[in-house]
């Protein structure tokens, strides 16, 4: 029976097997060594112009309600609260973030096309509605190829794994799976680990290293018979590969046995909790964009999707844990110097009605909604834009996605004005906005 091949880029044709013996130590697995091709093709310049260097999105999946978070309103169940900002004032179930609020800018016109899920999504994560003739990559990706990773650590992380349907949204698509981000376990358990990074208990380094060296004379011998850019480059990708294997730094970002109790009850000792304090450390490692995802957990009762009980859900459950891991990471990257250099940004795909359902619940809401985010060289302590007295519509300056795109983009030092081609021979803008026009960065929130 003839074996199933592989057709690379080039168009040359290569046995699986083969492929699978002269390409990659398989035990490393595909996504790892994938993404360590960003180093070979990244817009280097990036690492100069910006104060940027890394990003963390707390995606607040299923959309919060901008009444009970960043833009409190009359109908809200719950009270405004001042902040160390004068003039500024958010829900009073973000007590810890209204003493950060110096820190953080919020934008309360936010307005999309798209109001529900799935499709929400795919436009807060792209910028463009779903088409069945491409897919598109993800901001986070974009970043990702536009800074290139650092010191042998995964570039763009995923905290903690989705569906494969949400997970999908987030990746590069026609960019290449090296931008695609590295899935991680729910932190939060107590076996957290990533197989990835560990040689299996039967190979020990020696045999690894005995293991490449019959591997580099298949390769020799291989290529008399096959020539290829793609190919010829395989040794730096395997390369990089062995050494975030082999890197103990690496291994450390992702072991959170060396924090302190304090600092792991500080972040709390939920999903969320932990999987933001990987993410600092995974930043201060050297990840570019790192996402931390607030899904719906199995016997909590909490997601930001409140079609019921709204109040009780961000009372009890949502605020409580975005209020404490935010104002958590905030603190830590301050006091470690790398505020400045890493943006957070805490959003979902939209918004909650301003009225509530017949089971106490908010409904999806994309015309007027509310984000956050600060560092990275974004201005803290600003409102920009307004809503209506209900949370309703936008009285006040309409921020776009692609607005906020080329607003964090140009606090990367990227130019947010830049197009890809897609390979069906579609250019495709960056921080693509309304009527397909090219997104202006908020200008009083970059100070680059």
């Amino acid at each position: 029976m003839r074996q199933p091949h592989v057709t690379m880029d080039n168009g040359i044709g290569f046995p699986r097997r083969s492929l699978l013996q002269v390409g990659a130590l398989s035990f490393l697995g595909i996504n790892l060594s994938e993404q360590l091709r960003a180093s070979a093709m990244a817009d280097d310049g990036a690492e100069q112009r910006g104060k940027a260097k890394a990003c963390i999105l707390l995606w607040l999946n299923g959309g919060p309600s901008q009444a009970d978070t960043w833009d409190p309103k009359p109908h809200s169940s719950f009270k405004p609260i001042a902040t160390n900002v004068e003039g500024i004032q958010v829900s009073e179930l973000l007590p810890r973030l209204s003493r950060h609020m110096d820190k953080l800018s919020i934008v309360r016109s936010m307005s999309t096309p798209e109001n529900n899920h799935g499709v929400a999504h795919h436009y807060a994560m792209t910028g463009h509605r779903p088409s069945p003739a491409m897919k598109f990559p993800s901001f986070g990706s974009i970043i990702t190829r536009e800074t290139g990773p650092r010191r042998n650590v995964p570039p763009f992380v995923l905290i903690p794994k989705a569906s494969a349907g949400l997970e999908d949204y987030f990746r590069a698509h026609f960019l290449g799976a090296q931008y695609d981000p590295l899935s991680v376990p729910d932190p939060s358990v107590e076996d957290f680990r990533i197989p990835d990074l560990r040689l299996p208990e039967s190979l020990t380094v020696k045999h690894l290293e005995d293991r490449r060296t019959m591997l580099e004379l298949v390769d020799r011998l291989y290529r008399r018979k096959v020539q290829s850019a793609e190919y010829a480059n395989m040794d730096t990708f395997r390369q990089q590969a062995l050494n975030m294997l082999l890197s103990t730094a690496v291994r450390d970002a992702f072991d959170l046995s060396g924090e302190s109790d304090r600092t792991r009850d500080a972040y709390g000792r939920t999903t969320f909790g932990q999987s933001v304090l990987v993410a600092r450390r995974l930043v201060e490692a050297g990840s570019r964009f790192v996402t931390v995802l607030d899904l719906k957990r199995e016997g909590t009762g909490r997601d930001w999707d409140t079609h019921g009980k709204n109040d009780s859900q961000h009372r009890d459950h949502l605020c409580p844990e975005l209020d404490q891991g935010a104002a958590a990471l905030l603190t830590e990257l301050d006091e470690r110097g790398l505020l400045e250099s890493t943006v957070v940004l805490a959003m979902g795909e939209f918004g909650r009605t301003y009225d509530f359902n017949a089971r106490g619940g908010r409904d999806h809401w994309c015309h007027a909604w509310s984000l956050a985010l600060g560092g990275g060289g974004i201005r803290g302590g600003q409102v920009v834009g307004a809503s209506d007295q209900r949370g309703a519509y936008v009285t006040d300056r309409r921020v776009s996605i692609g607005d906020l795109y080329a607003t964090l983009y140009k606090a990367f030092g990227i130019d947010w004005t830049k197009e890809y081609l897609h390979p069906i021979g579609r250019p495709l803008k960056i921080a693509n906005s309304n009527n397909d026009e090219t997104g202006l960065p908020i200008e009083e929130l970059v100070r680059v």
